[in-house]
């Protein structure tokens, strides 16, 4: 199972990214979402969406991100708005197969001016 994550970079304060990963290796990935990492603190979720499309969303996350997930249910997207500084860190892309996780390699949201 392999998971490649995309679409991270520096954006000014109120600006937008999407970030995307693509899983491969299996065709029963189940739940999938995004975590991120601030260094020094635990890794939080953001946001996750399961195989029907109902969507869990940190409250940091409610209103300003989307997550959506695509028809062959193995790419997830996460449209990020309204960008602060406190939303930098390493967002993480999520995978599950029954009650095994899986994780990409990260991608680094910077949000600056």
């Amino acid at each position: 199972v392999q998971l490649q994550a995309s679409g991270g970079g520096l954006v000014q304060p109120g600006g937008s990214l999407r970030l995307s990963c693509a899983a491969s290796g299996s065709d029963l990935f189940g739940r999938m979402g995004w975590y991120r990492q601030d260094p020094g603190k635990r890794r939080e979720l953001v946001a996750v969406i399961d195989t029907r499309g109902n969507t869990v969303y940190a409250d940091s996350a409610k209103g300003r991100f989307a997550i959506s997930r695509d028809g062959a249910k193995s790419t997830v997207h996460l449209q990020v708005n309204s960008l602060r500084p406190e939303d930098t860190a390493v967002y993480y892309c999520n995978a599950q197969i029954s009650f095994d996780n899986y994780w990409g390699q990260g991608t680094l949201v910077t949000v600056s001016s």
